[in-house]
Protein backbone atom coordinates (compact mmCIF):
# COMPACT_ATOMS: atom_id res chain seq x y z
CA UNK A 1 0.00 0.00 0.00
CA UNK A 2 1.52 3.48 -0.76
CA UNK A 3 2.23 5.85 1.73
CA UNK A 4 -0.61 8.55 0.51
CA UNK A 5 -2.92 5.60 0.52
CA UNK A 6 -2.34 4.13 4.03
CA UNK A 7 -2.26 7.90 5.61
CA UNK A 8 -5.65 8.17 3.98
CA UNK A 9 -6.69 4.97 5.46
CA UNK A 10 -5.40 5.89 8.77
CA UNK A 11 -7.53 9.38 8.96
CA UNK A 12 -10.62 7.67 7.65
CA UNK A 13 -10.45 5.16 10.71
CA UNK A 14 -9.94 7.95 13.17
CA UNK A 15 -12.85 9.50 15.03
CA UNK A 16 -14.93 12.66 13.35
CA UNK A 17 -15.66 15.30 16.37
CA UNK A 18 -18.64 16.71 15.79
CA UNK A 19 -19.44 19.91 17.01
CA UNK A 20 -20.47 20.34 20.38
CA UNK A 21 -24.27 20.13 21.69
CA UNK A 22 -25.86 23.04 23.09
CA UNK A 23 -28.95 21.52 24.94
CA UNK A 24 -31.97 23.83 25.39
CA UNK A 25 -33.33 20.95 28.23
CA UNK A 26 -29.88 21.34 30.19
CA UNK A 27 -30.29 24.95 30.21
CA UNK A 28 -33.42 24.94 31.58
CA UNK A 29 -32.90 22.99 34.12
CA UNK A 30 -30.07 24.58 35.26
CA UNK A 31 -31.43 27.97 35.07
CA UNK A 32 -34.72 25.98 36.94
CA UNK A 33 -32.48 24.80 39.99
CA UNK A 34 -30.52 27.91 40.44
CA UNK A 35 -34.31 30.20 40.45
CA UNK A 36 -36.49 28.06 42.82
CA UNK A 37 -37.74 29.80 45.40
CA UNK A 38 -35.68 27.02 47.99
CA UNK A 39 -32.06 29.32 47.07
CA UNK A 40 -34.35 32.28 48.63
CA UNK A 41 -33.02 34.55 45.86
CA UNK A 42 -29.16 33.32 45.82
CA UNK A 43 -28.69 36.40 48.06
CA UNK A 44 -24.42 37.45 48.80
CA UNK A 45 -23.07 35.39 51.73
CA UNK A 46 -27.09 33.38 52.18
CA UNK A 47 -27.64 29.78 52.29
CA UNK A 48 -29.06 29.97 49.53
CA UNK A 49 -26.34 31.49 47.38
CA UNK A 50 -23.72 28.59 49.17
CA UNK A 51 -26.36 26.26 47.69
CA UNK A 52 -26.17 27.44 44.16
CA UNK A 53 -22.14 27.45 44.76
CA UNK A 54 -21.83 23.82 45.26
CA UNK A 55 -24.08 23.58 42.59
CA UNK A 56 -22.00 24.81 40.11
CA UNK A 57 -19.32 23.45 41.41
CA UNK A 58 -20.89 19.91 40.96
CA UNK A 59 -21.59 21.06 37.24
CA UNK A 60 -18.47 21.93 36.30
CA UNK A 61 -16.85 18.55 37.81
CA UNK A 62 -19.47 16.89 36.25
CA UNK A 63 -18.19 18.74 32.59
CA UNK A 64 -14.49 18.00 33.45
CA UNK A 65 -13.07 20.72 34.62
CA UNK A 66 -10.18 21.10 37.38
CA UNK A 67 -10.89 22.84 40.33
CA UNK A 68 -8.90 26.43 40.27
CA UNK A 69 -9.95 27.98 43.37
CA UNK A 70 -7.97 28.52 46.68
CA UNK A 71 -9.87 25.69 48.66
CA UNK A 72 -10.74 23.09 45.77
CA UNK A 73 -13.34 24.43 43.36
CA UNK A 74 -13.69 28.03 45.97
CA UNK A 75 -12.38 31.04 46.63
CA UNK A 76 -14.00 31.93 49.80
CA UNK A 77 -14.23 35.96 49.67
CA UNK A 78 -13.63 37.01 52.68
CA UNK A 79 -16.73 40.13 53.41
CA UNK A 80 -17.01 43.42 55.95
CA UNK A 81 -20.77 44.47 56.59
CA UNK A 82 -22.02 47.18 58.04
CA UNK A 83 -25.43 48.48 59.28
CA UNK A 84 -26.34 51.29 61.22
CA UNK A 85 -27.68 51.25 64.66
CA UNK A 86 -31.21 51.88 64.48
CA UNK A 87 -31.94 55.69 65.69
CA UNK A 88 -28.40 56.58 65.15
CA UNK A 89 -27.91 58.29 62.12
CA UNK A 90 -29.46 62.08 61.36
CA UNK A 91 -27.92 64.87 58.86
CA UNK A 92 -28.53 68.38 61.31
CA UNK A 93 -28.26 71.84 59.43
CA UNK A 94 -27.07 74.73 61.24
CA UNK A 95 -27.98 78.02 59.73
CA UNK A 96 -28.75 81.48 61.05
CA UNK A 97 -32.59 80.27 61.35
CA UNK A 98 -31.41 77.57 63.61
CA UNK A 99 -30.80 74.09 63.71
CA UNK A 100 -32.75 71.28 61.34
CA UNK A 101 -32.59 67.74 62.45
CA UNK A 102 -33.15 65.07 59.75
CA UNK A 103 -33.29 61.55 61.20
CA UNK A 104 -32.02 59.23 58.26
CA UNK A 105 -34.40 57.04 56.09
CA UNK A 106 -37.01 59.95 56.16
CA UNK A 107 -35.51 62.87 53.97
CA UNK A 108 -32.20 62.00 53.98
CA UNK A 109 -30.14 58.28 53.61
CA UNK A 110 -26.71 58.01 56.03
CA UNK A 111 -24.64 55.66 54.98
CA UNK A 112 -23.25 53.47 57.42
CA UNK A 113 -19.38 53.40 57.82
CA UNK A 114 -17.15 50.48 56.89
CA UNK A 115 -14.35 52.10 58.65
CA UNK A 116 -15.93 53.36 61.89
CA UNK A 117 -18.29 52.54 64.38
CA UNK A 118 -19.05 56.13 65.33
CA UNK A 119 -18.74 58.95 63.15
CA UNK A 120 -19.85 62.85 64.68
CA UNK A 121 -18.90 65.58 62.55
CA UNK A 122 -20.02 69.05 62.52
CA UNK A 123 -18.21 71.45 59.29
CA UNK A 124 -18.85 74.26 56.86
CA UNK A 125 -20.68 73.10 53.47
CA UNK A 126 -19.15 73.57 49.76
CA UNK A 127 -21.06 72.97 46.49
CA UNK A 128 -18.77 71.26 44.30
CA UNK A 129 -20.89 70.84 40.68
CA UNK A 130 -20.62 67.45 39.64
CA UNK A 131 -17.74 67.19 42.25
CA UNK A 132 -15.63 65.17 39.40
CA UNK A 133 -11.80 66.58 39.62
CA UNK A 134 -9.76 65.66 36.63
CA UNK A 135 -8.72 68.74 35.36
CA UNK A 136 -6.93 66.95 32.34
CA UNK A 137 -10.02 65.52 30.89
CA UNK A 138 -11.61 68.86 30.92
CA UNK A 139 -13.60 68.13 34.44
CA UNK A 140 -12.22 71.10 37.14
CA UNK A 141 -15.27 70.95 39.37
CA UNK A 142 -12.66 72.01 41.97
CA UNK A 143 -11.29 74.81 40.67
CA UNK A 144 -10.95 77.81 43.41
CA UNK A 145 -12.75 75.85 45.52
CA UNK A 146 -11.22 75.35 49.55
CA UNK A 147 -12.86 72.16 50.17
CA UNK A 148 -10.20 71.27 53.68
CA UNK A 149 -11.67 70.16 56.51
CA UNK A 150 -15.15 70.66 55.18
CA UNK A 151 -18.73 68.64 53.64
CA UNK A 152 -18.84 68.94 50.21
CA UNK A 153 -22.12 68.72 48.47
CA UNK A 154 -22.18 67.45 45.00
CA UNK A 155 -25.19 66.59 42.11
CA UNK A 156 -25.02 62.75 41.19
CA UNK A 157 -24.44 61.25 38.29
CA UNK A 158 -22.18 63.38 35.21
CA UNK A 159 -23.28 66.61 32.73
CA UNK A 160 -26.08 65.97 30.05
CA UNK A 161 -24.57 65.51 26.85
CA UNK A 162 -22.98 62.53 24.41
CA UNK A 163 -21.95 58.98 26.49
CA UNK A 164 -18.69 59.30 28.06
CA UNK A 165 -17.86 56.09 29.64
CA UNK A 166 -14.61 57.81 30.69
CA UNK A 167 -16.49 60.72 32.55
CA UNK A 168 -18.73 57.78 33.76
CA UNK A 169 -15.76 56.02 35.50
CA UNK A 170 -14.20 59.20 36.72
CA UNK A 171 -18.22 60.10 38.14
CA UNK A 172 -17.26 56.39 40.26
CA UNK A 173 -14.53 58.39 42.22
CA UNK A 174 -16.19 60.60 43.43
CA UNK A 175 -15.77 59.88 47.44
CA UNK A 176 -11.52 59.61 46.35
CA UNK A 177 -11.88 62.92 44.95
CA UNK A 178 -13.29 64.68 47.57
CA UNK A 179 -11.11 62.93 50.13
CA UNK A 180 -7.78 63.66 48.19
CA UNK A 181 -8.85 67.25 48.60
CA UNK A 182 -9.68 67.00 52.41
CA UNK A 183 -12.64 67.24 52.60
CA UNK A 184 -14.31 65.24 55.30
CA UNK A 185 -17.75 64.75 54.64
CA UNK A 186 -19.63 64.47 51.07
CA UNK A 187 -23.46 65.34 50.92
CA UNK A 188 -25.22 63.83 47.38
CA UNK A 189 -28.03 65.55 46.08
CA UNK A 190 -30.32 64.10 43.16
CA UNK A 191 -30.35 65.79 39.86
CA UNK A 192 -33.75 65.97 38.05
CA UNK A 193 -33.06 63.05 35.67
CA UNK A 194 -32.09 61.32 38.60
CA UNK A 195 -34.89 62.07 40.43
CA UNK A 196 -37.13 60.49 37.58
CA UNK A 197 -35.05 57.20 36.71
CA UNK A 198 -35.13 56.97 40.55
CA UNK A 199 -37.71 58.94 43.08
CA UNK A 200 -36.83 59.21 46.48
CA UNK A 201 -39.60 56.81 47.62
CA UNK A 202 -37.75 53.48 45.52
CA UNK A 203 -34.10 54.61 47.29
CA UNK A 204 -35.61 54.46 50.80
CA UNK A 205 -36.69 50.97 50.21
CA UNK A 206 -33.29 50.02 50.52
CA UNK A 207 -32.43 52.75 52.81
CA UNK A 208 -31.87 50.14 56.02
CA UNK A 209 -30.25 47.21 54.12
CA UNK A 210 -26.66 46.58 54.81
CA UNK A 211 -23.70 47.67 53.04
CA UNK A 212 -20.50 45.30 52.03
CA UNK A 213 -17.28 45.65 51.16
CA UNK A 214 -14.58 43.26 49.86
CA UNK A 215 -11.94 42.68 52.29
CA UNK A 216 -8.23 42.43 51.02
CA UNK A 217 -5.94 39.32 51.95
CA UNK A 218 -4.41 41.54 54.56
CA UNK A 219 -8.03 41.86 56.58
CA UNK A 220 -8.41 45.64 55.47
CA UNK A 221 -12.18 46.54 54.17
CA UNK A 222 -12.15 47.96 50.82
CA UNK A 223 -13.23 52.29 51.02
CA UNK A 224 -12.46 54.34 48.71
CA UNK A 225 -12.58 57.12 49.90
CA UNK A 226 -11.71 56.06 53.26
CA UNK A 227 -10.92 59.48 54.72
CA UNK A 228 -14.69 60.56 54.76
CA UNK A 229 -16.14 60.59 57.98
CA UNK A 230 -19.37 60.78 56.89
CA UNK A 231 -21.86 60.27 53.95
CA UNK A 232 -25.47 61.32 53.23
CA UNK A 233 -28.02 61.64 50.11
CA UNK A 234 -30.79 64.51 50.32
CA UNK A 235 -33.85 63.38 49.05
CA UNK A 236 -35.42 66.68 46.90
CA UNK A 237 -36.94 68.95 49.97
CA UNK A 238 -34.25 68.46 52.06
CA UNK A 239 -31.55 69.61 49.32
CA UNK A 240 -34.31 72.87 48.99
CA UNK A 241 -33.69 73.38 52.53
CA UNK A 242 -29.58 72.72 52.44
CA UNK A 243 -29.99 75.80 49.69
CA UNK A 244 -32.72 78.27 51.33
CA UNK A 245 -30.10 80.59 51.89
CA UNK A 246 -27.42 80.18 48.96
CA UNK A 247 -26.68 83.08 47.02
CA UNK A 248 -27.85 80.56 44.31
CA UNK A 249 -31.40 78.99 44.28
CA UNK A 250 -31.05 74.88 44.49
CA UNK A 251 -33.86 74.98 41.44
CA UNK A 252 -31.57 77.34 38.97
CA UNK A 253 -28.59 74.84 39.97
CA UNK A 254 -30.48 72.25 38.99
CA UNK A 255 -31.87 73.06 35.88
CA UNK A 256 -28.28 74.23 34.38
CA UNK A 257 -26.93 70.90 36.09
CA UNK A 258 -29.86 69.23 33.46
CA UNK A 259 -29.03 71.22 30.28
CA UNK A 260 -26.80 69.97 27.30
CA UNK A 261 -23.31 70.60 28.56
CA UNK A 262 -24.34 72.39 31.81
CA UNK A 263 -21.70 72.52 34.43
CA UNK A 264 -23.03 74.70 37.71
CA UNK A 265 -19.84 76.16 39.19
CA UNK A 266 -19.06 75.67 43.13
CA UNK A 267 -19.52 78.11 45.69
CA UNK A 268 -19.46 77.98 49.70
CA UNK A 269 -23.08 77.31 51.02
CA UNK A 270 -23.78 78.92 54.72
CA UNK A 271 -24.13 77.47 57.28
CA UNK A 272 -23.26 74.15 58.66
CA UNK A 273 -24.34 70.54 58.66
CA UNK A 274 -23.76 67.59 61.29
CA UNK A 275 -23.57 64.01 60.49
CA UNK A 276 -23.84 61.48 63.10
CA UNK A 277 -23.65 57.56 62.97
CA UNK A 278 -23.27 54.69 64.75
CA UNK A 279 -22.41 51.19 62.82
CA UNK A 280 -22.26 47.80 63.09
CA UNK A 281 -19.71 45.70 61.82
CA UNK A 282 -19.18 41.86 61.06
CA UNK A 283 -17.69 39.46 59.06
CA UNK A 284 -18.62 37.05 56.42
CA UNK A 285 -17.34 34.89 52.92
CA UNK A 286 -18.79 34.40 50.02
CA UNK A 287 -17.57 31.77 47.81
CA UNK A 288 -16.05 32.53 44.10
CA UNK A 289 -16.80 29.58 42.45
CA UNK A 290 -13.37 28.43 39.61
CA UNK A 291 -12.89 25.27 37.01
CA UNK A 292 -10.41 25.18 34.82
CA UNK A 293 -9.71 23.45 31.55
CA UNK A 294 -6.41 23.09 31.18
CA UNK A 295 -5.06 24.12 27.64
CA UNK A 296 -3.11 22.16 25.25
CA UNK A 297 -0.20 24.31 24.17
CA UNK A 298 3.73 24.07 25.64
CA UNK A 299 3.92 27.63 26.00
CA UNK A 300 0.15 29.26 25.62
CA UNK A 301 -1.59 26.99 28.20
CA UNK A 302 0.34 29.49 31.04
CA UNK A 303 -2.11 31.83 29.24
CA UNK A 304 -5.96 32.40 30.38
CA UNK A 305 -9.13 33.19 28.56
CA UNK A 306 -11.89 33.54 31.54
CA UNK A 307 -15.70 33.19 30.65
CA UNK A 308 -17.67 34.86 34.06
CA UNK A 309 -21.30 35.15 35.11
CA UNK A 310 -22.53 36.58 38.55
CA UNK A 311 -24.36 33.96 40.50
CA UNK A 312 -25.78 35.79 43.31
CA UNK A 313 -28.92 37.59 42.92
CA UNK A 314 -30.78 40.18 45.66
CA UNK A 315 -32.45 37.48 47.64
CA UNK A 316 -35.97 38.30 49.68
CA UNK A 317 -37.63 41.73 49.62
CA UNK A 318 -39.13 41.41 53.10
CA UNK A 319 -40.87 44.89 52.63
CA UNK A 320 -43.00 43.92 49.35
CA UNK A 321 -46.20 42.36 49.12
CA UNK A 322 -47.16 38.79 47.89
CA UNK A 323 -44.20 36.97 46.32
CA UNK A 324 -41.12 37.91 48.15
CA UNK A 325 -38.32 36.22 46.46
CA UNK A 326 -36.11 37.86 43.99
CA UNK A 327 -35.36 34.32 42.10
CA UNK A 328 -33.32 35.92 39.32
CA UNK A 329 -33.85 33.65 36.24
CA UNK A 330 -33.01 36.12 34.09
CA UNK A 331 -30.43 38.10 36.78
CA UNK A 332 -28.17 36.21 36.26
CA UNK A 333 -28.66 32.72 36.61
CA UNK A 334 -29.60 32.75 32.43
CA UNK A 335 -26.07 33.40 32.70
CA UNK A 336 -24.39 31.03 35.00
CA UNK A 337 -26.59 27.94 33.10
CA UNK A 338 -25.12 29.68 29.97
CA UNK A 339 -21.66 29.38 31.12
CA UNK A 340 -22.09 25.95 32.29
CA UNK A 341 -23.31 25.01 28.85
CA UNK A 342 -20.26 26.55 27.38
CA UNK A 343 -17.87 24.99 29.58
CA UNK A 344 -19.49 21.13 28.68
CA UNK A 345 -18.86 22.12 25.07
CA UNK A 346 -15.28 22.73 26.14
CA UNK A 347 -14.84 19.61 28.03
CA UNK A 348 -16.49 17.40 24.63
CA UNK A 349 -13.88 19.57 22.44
CA UNK A 350 -10.37 18.88 21.45
CA UNK A 351 -8.70 21.25 24.71
CA UNK A 352 -7.87 24.83 22.65
CA UNK A 353 -4.27 26.32 22.81
CA UNK A 354 -4.65 28.44 25.92
CA UNK A 355 -6.54 27.41 28.98
CA UNK A 356 -9.76 28.69 30.06
CA UNK A 357 -11.14 29.98 33.67
CA UNK A 358 -14.81 29.54 34.53
CA UNK A 359 -15.46 31.97 36.98
CA UNK A 360 -19.32 32.04 38.63
CA UNK A 361 -18.78 35.60 40.83
CA UNK A 362 -20.04 36.03 44.31
CA UNK A 363 -21.29 39.63 45.40
CA UNK A 364 -22.07 41.48 42.46
CA UNK A 365 -25.45 42.59 43.03
CA UNK A 366 -23.60 44.57 45.62
CA UNK A 367 -21.14 46.09 44.16
CA UNK A 368 -19.10 43.90 42.30
CA UNK A 369 -17.76 42.74 45.53
CA UNK A 370 -16.28 39.10 44.23
CA UNK A 371 -14.53 39.85 40.62
CA UNK A 372 -13.15 42.85 42.98
CA UNK A 373 -11.59 40.13 45.44
CA UNK A 374 -10.39 37.79 42.73
CA UNK A 375 -9.01 40.71 40.26
CA UNK A 376 -7.12 41.88 43.40
CA UNK A 377 -5.94 38.03 43.72
CA UNK A 378 -6.07 35.96 40.76
CA UNK A 379 -3.87 33.07 42.11
CA UNK A 380 -1.91 33.78 38.74
CA UNK A 381 -0.18 36.36 37.26
CA UNK A 382 -2.86 39.29 36.28
CA UNK A 383 -0.82 39.95 32.77
CA UNK A 384 -1.27 36.06 32.14
CA UNK A 385 -5.17 36.58 31.53
CA UNK A 386 -5.41 37.61 27.73
CA UNK A 387 -9.47 38.39 28.07
CA UNK A 388 -12.62 38.35 29.79
CA UNK A 389 -15.92 38.18 28.38
CA UNK A 390 -18.69 38.52 31.52
CA UNK A 391 -21.85 36.89 31.29
CA UNK A 392 -24.53 39.43 32.96
CA UNK A 393 -28.67 38.95 32.25
CA UNK A 394 -28.58 37.80 29.08
CA UNK A 395 -32.69 38.60 27.99
CA UNK A 396 -33.18 35.20 26.68
CA UNK A 397 -36.97 36.13 25.81
CA UNK A 398 -36.17 36.20 22.11
CA UNK A 399 -34.38 34.46 18.89
CA UNK A 400 -31.32 37.42 19.03
CA UNK A 401 -30.52 37.88 15.52
CA UNK A 402 -27.25 40.32 17.22
CA UNK A 403 -25.17 40.02 19.85
CA UNK A 404 -23.55 42.66 22.11
CA UNK A 405 -20.47 42.78 23.72
CA UNK A 406 -20.10 45.92 25.92
CA UNK A 407 -16.12 47.49 25.94
CA UNK A 408 -15.67 45.78 22.42
CA UNK A 409 -14.38 48.99 21.00
CA UNK A 410 -11.47 49.32 23.20
CA UNK A 411 -9.68 46.68 22.06
CA UNK A 412 -8.85 43.89 19.31
CA UNK A 413 -11.26 41.70 21.36
CA UNK A 414 -14.20 43.26 18.92
CA UNK A 415 -13.00 41.85 16.14
CA UNK A 416 -12.83 38.65 17.15
CA UNK A 417 -16.58 38.51 18.61
CA UNK A 418 -17.60 39.87 15.32
CA UNK A 419 -16.26 37.46 13.77
CA UNK A 420 -17.32 34.17 16.22
CA UNK A 421 -20.89 35.90 16.23
CA UNK A 422 -20.79 35.75 12.45
CA UNK A 423 -19.86 31.86 12.39
CA UNK A 424 -23.38 31.72 14.52
CA UNK A 425 -25.36 33.72 12.48
CA UNK A 426 -25.66 36.67 14.35
CA UNK A 427 -24.28 40.24 13.90
CA UNK A 428 -22.19 42.02 16.64
CA UNK A 429 -24.06 45.24 16.73
CA UNK A 430 -22.82 48.56 18.88
CA UNK A 431 -24.01 49.75 22.30
CA UNK A 432 -27.59 50.16 21.67
CA UNK A 433 -27.65 52.01 24.78
CA UNK A 434 -24.40 53.93 25.71
CA UNK A 435 -25.95 56.58 28.41
CA UNK A 436 -26.09 53.96 30.82
CA UNK A 437 -22.31 53.54 30.68
CA UNK A 438 -22.72 49.76 31.04
CA UNK A 439 -18.74 49.08 30.34
CA UNK A 440 -17.91 50.48 33.86
CA UNK A 441 -20.79 48.63 35.29
CA UNK A 442 -20.48 45.23 35.66
CA UNK A 443 -17.92 42.63 36.70
CA UNK A 444 -15.43 42.61 33.96
CA UNK A 445 -14.64 46.35 34.88
CA UNK A 446 -12.74 44.64 37.57
CA UNK A 447 -10.52 43.08 35.34
CA UNK A 448 -10.34 45.86 32.83
CA UNK A 449 -9.01 47.91 35.94
CA UNK A 450 -6.24 45.65 36.09
CA UNK A 451 -5.03 46.22 32.28
CA UNK A 452 -7.12 43.08 30.98
CA UNK A 453 -9.16 43.37 27.93
CA UNK A 454 -13.34 42.54 29.16
CA UNK A 455 -16.19 42.68 27.62
CA UNK A 456 -19.67 41.90 28.69
CA UNK A 457 -21.78 39.81 26.93
CA UNK A 458 -25.32 40.87 25.80
CA UNK A 459 -28.40 39.69 23.86
CA UNK A 460 -29.05 42.23 21.16
CA UNK A 461 -31.60 44.65 20.48
CA UNK A 462 -32.47 43.88 17.12
CA UNK A 463 -35.86 42.58 15.78
CA UNK A 464 -37.84 42.02 19.11
CA UNK A 465 -34.99 42.69 21.38
CA UNK A 466 -35.19 46.27 22.45
CA UNK A 467 -38.64 45.73 22.88
CA UNK A 468 -38.07 42.82 25.33
CA UNK A 469 -35.20 44.88 26.84
CA UNK A 470 -37.47 47.96 27.37
CA UNK A 471 -40.75 45.78 29.31
CA UNK A 472 -37.68 43.56 31.10
CA UNK A 473 -35.84 46.88 32.51
CA UNK A 474 -39.33 48.51 33.39
CA UNK A 475 -41.39 45.59 34.68
CA UNK A 476 -38.98 42.19 35.82
CA UNK A 477 -35.30 43.88 36.71
CA UNK A 478 -34.74 43.24 40.25
CA UNK A 479 -38.06 42.34 40.65
CA UNK A 480 -39.84 38.47 41.77
CA UNK A 481 -41.59 38.33 38.53
CA UNK A 482 -37.84 37.85 37.65
CA UNK A 483 -38.27 33.58 37.36
CA UNK A 484 -39.29 30.91 35.61
CA UNK A 485 -42.72 32.19 34.47
CA UNK A 486 -41.29 34.48 32.12
CA UNK A 487 -41.54 33.13 28.73
CA UNK A 488 -37.96 32.05 28.39
CA UNK A 489 -36.93 30.81 24.65
CA UNK A 490 -34.57 27.68 25.77
CA UNK A 491 -33.72 27.43 22.02
CA UNK A 492 -31.94 31.29 22.21
CA UNK A 493 -30.14 30.16 25.33
CA UNK A 494 -28.85 27.51 23.73
CA UNK A 495 -27.98 29.45 20.87
CA UNK A 496 -26.72 32.16 22.83
CA UNK A 497 -24.07 29.65 24.82
CA UNK A 498 -22.81 28.50 21.05
CA UNK A 499 -21.50 32.46 20.52
CA UNK A 500 -19.50 32.93 24.17
CA UNK A 501 -18.38 29.24 23.27
CA UNK A 502 -17.11 30.45 19.77
CA UNK A 503 -15.83 33.57 21.18
CA UNK A 504 -13.97 31.54 24.13
CA UNK A 505 -12.36 29.08 21.82
CA UNK A 506 -10.89 31.79 18.98
CA UNK A 507 -9.48 33.88 22.64
CA UNK A 508 -7.94 30.63 23.25
CA UNK A 509 -6.39 29.82 20.45
CA UNK A 510 -5.53 32.80 18.49
CA UNK A 511 -1.78 33.21 18.12
CA UNK A 512 -2.08 36.84 19.13
CA UNK A 513 -3.56 37.82 22.34
CA UNK A 514 -5.99 40.68 22.54
CA UNK A 515 -4.77 44.15 22.34
CA UNK A 516 -5.84 47.99 23.40
CA UNK A 517 -5.96 50.36 20.82
CA UNK A 518 -3.23 52.99 20.55
CA UNK A 519 -4.77 56.12 22.13
CA UNK A 520 -7.52 54.84 24.34
CA UNK A 521 -8.29 56.12 27.44
CA UNK A 522 -8.66 52.18 29.36
CA UNK A 523 -5.63 51.19 27.79
CA UNK A 524 -3.10 53.91 28.42
CA UNK A 525 -4.64 54.12 31.72
CA UNK A 526 -5.11 50.36 33.26
CA UNK A 527 -2.36 49.34 30.74
CA UNK A 528 0.32 52.02 30.14
CA UNK A 529 3.62 49.36 29.53
CA UNK A 530 1.13 47.29 27.64
CA UNK A 531 1.83 46.81 23.32
CA UNK A 532 -1.28 48.65 21.54
CA UNK A 533 -2.83 48.20 18.10
CA UNK A 534 -3.54 50.50 16.00
CA UNK A 535 -6.78 51.39 15.94
CA UNK A 536 -8.61 51.29 11.81
CA UNK A 537 -10.00 54.05 10.45
CA UNK A 538 -13.65 54.44 10.13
Amino acid sequence: MNRLLFAACVLASLPVMADPVFSPDRIRADVGFLADDLLEGRDTGSRGHDIAARFVATEFAKAGLKPAGSDGWFKPVGLAVTSLVPGSASLTLIGKGGETVLPHAGDVIVSADMIRTAADIEAPLVFVGFGIDAPAHGHDDYRGLDVKGKIVVAIGGIPKGPPDEVLAHLASKKGEMAAARGAVGFIGLIGLRGQKQYPWPRRLETANEPSMTWVAKDGTPHVEGAALQGAVQLSPSAAEMLFADARRPLADVLAQADSAGGRPRGFALPGRARIKAQSVHSRITSPEVIGLLPGRDPVLKDEYVVIMAHLDHIGISASKKGDKINNGALDNASGVAVMLEAARAFAASPPPKRSVLFIANTGEEKGLLGAEAYADDPGIPVQKIVGVVDLDMPLLLYDFTDVIAFGADHTTMGNVIASAAAQAGVTLSADPMPEEAIFVRSDHYTMVKRGVPAVMLATGFAGEGAKAWRHFLETDYHQPSDDMKLPINWQAAAKFARVNFLIASRLADDSQRPLWYQGDYFGQTFAPAAPKAPRAAK
